[in-house]
């Protein structure tokens, strides 16, 4: 007779564990296809349990169809031809929880925002005004395109920020940047050939290829991604970021913009893809007009997200079609749903249309300069005067650093962790190895407190010039 023991089951019903038991035993072939079990009154009397516990997890059995019943006959053990390897009951794998981020010091590649600086209080009071007011839309399906109002919503904020005019028939809501180029290439197709910048975020070239595209990559030169390296490249699809390049922090000049535009416009089926990457923060003069507000050739697709201005947590991105790939675009991808849910979407809206995004913004853009503003006098103060040059135009959320010594960059590595500080080289950005990246270092300080700046420039000023 089957003998179980139902001690230290912890949490499970009785039932449930008999289940497993008796599950785990098929699986492993202790009990044999075609074998009889035990009627429930016998082996509840001898497991010394309820027939109602055995009998819940005999019809369990069924219905899984380890086992089938005979008409007056009783229970019998399936014939399971396909079963994986036999594992052992008393043997219970459990995944390993991921290994914690180191804590740094000083962590100089990381884009998060300080809790601090969200708006906590005016986003709860949106949200609530939103689910008082939205029940009806909320429930509401919502198309590929996204909800109406924060599509509204965006395009009112690119005219009055960005100087684009575009509808909001024209944008697509999604969860994040990586799922939109997605929806891309669904779109546009898997025949193209996607030239990257180089050096540029690895990540985009993983996204593209992990769906179907060939990736090439096109080297920049002082303005940008080079137009002749695109064209003996034989690209169809230009993915570039004019407005402040990563990670080199350039900013493409008028003039290449415009070559940039003439190469789109040269051969039927070009594009270029304008991820406009920490647009919103330029400390000196007016944001550098889009790509796609200068084209009129229907060739420009513009990306953006709220990951840096508002909280990376929040996954909502968007991009701005062209007039002429609006109704294509329909009718390829219509069918799908909004990846991003309804509550954020409704919310988010109101938060822009009601001034609360544009508030936010100029806080935030305050806070970053005063910020960048400290790091860098305080480099030009430190140990490292005359010994390094800091490469930024004024935009963005980090710059380069380039060292002037003759340590290599795995030895600064080894000397960056010793000291708790976490970098990355320029060089580690590139395609192919660049001799003249060496020693050059991003310097993103948007998770970085202001109050541990001068500690960390100490910090790195050891790591670079100590002698042991």
């Amino acid at each position: 007779m089957l003998t179980y023991s139902f001690e230290n089951i912890r949490s499970e019903f009785l039932y449930e564990h008999l289940y497993h038991c008796l599950r785990e035993d098929i699986q492993c072939g202790k009990l044999r296809s075609g074998e009889r079990l035990p009627s429930k009154r016998t082996f509840a009397t001898h497991l010394g349990i309820s027939t109602i516990t055995v009998e819940k997890a005999y019809g369990q059995l069924l219905t899984e169809g380890y086992i089938y019943s005979r008409p007056k006959r009783g229970y019998y053990v399936s014939d399971i031809t396909t079963r994986a390897f036999p594992r052992p009951r008393s043997v219970r794998k459990t995944v390993r929880e991921t290994e914690k981020t180191p804590a740094w010091f000083a962590d100089f590649t990381s884009n998060q925002i300080q809790a601090d600086m969200f708006p906590f209080a005016t986003w709860t009071k949106v949200l609530r005004d939103t689910l008082a007011d939205e029940q009806s839309h909320l429930m509401e399906p919502v198309p590929v395109w996204g909800c109406l109002a924060l599509r509204q919503a965006v395009s009112t904020h690119l005219q009055h920020f960005r100087g684009m005019y575009a509808s909001p028939a024209q944008i697509v809501i999604g969860a994040g940047t990586e799922y939109l180029y997605s929806l891309i290439v669904r779109f546009l197709g898997t025949k193209h050939i996607v030239c990257l910048e180089d050096p540029g975020y690895a990540k985009v070239r993983r996204i593209y290829e992990s769906n179907g595209m060939s990736c090439r990559y096109a080297p920049l030169d002082e303005n940008g991604i080079s137009i002749d390296a695109l064209r003996k490249l034989h690209g169809s699809i230009a993915h570039i970021s004019p407005s402040h390049h990563f990670p080199t922090g350039r900013v493409m000049p008028i003039a290449r913009r415009y070559e940039l535009l003439g190469w789109a416009n040269e051969t039927e089926g070009r594009y270029i893809i304008e991820d406009d990457y920490d647009s919103e923060f330029r400390f000196t003069g007016k944001p550098v007009p889009t790509l796609f507000s200068i084209d009129a050739g229907g060739k420009v697709i513009y990306m953006n997200t709220f990951s840096k201005t508002l909280t990376p947590t929040i996954r909502i991105s968007y991009m701005v079609l062209p007039p002429e790939l609006v109704q294509p675009f329909q009718e390829s991808l219509g069918f799908l749903s909004c990846t991003v849910s309804n509550f954020e979407q409704y919310t988010l809206a109101r938060f822009i249309s009601q001034g609360y995004f544009e508030k936010h913004l100029n806080r935030m853009r305050t806070y970053y300069r005063k910020k960048r503003d400290l790091l860098i006098r305080t480099l030009k103060n430190s140990a490292l005067a005359g010994k390094s040059d800091i490469i930024e135009q004024s935009a963005g959320l980090h710059f380069l650093l380039r060292l002037h010594t003759i340590l290599d960059d795995a030895c600064l590595k080894d000397r960056f962790q010793e000291q708790g500080l976490y970098l990355t080289g320029l060089s580690e950005y590139y395609h192919e190895p660049r001799p003249d990246a060496a020693h050059t270092y991003l310097i993103n300080y948007s998770s970085l407190e202001s109050k541990k700046i001068p500690e960390a420039i100490e910090r790195l000023c050891q790591a670079v010039l100590s002698k042991s």
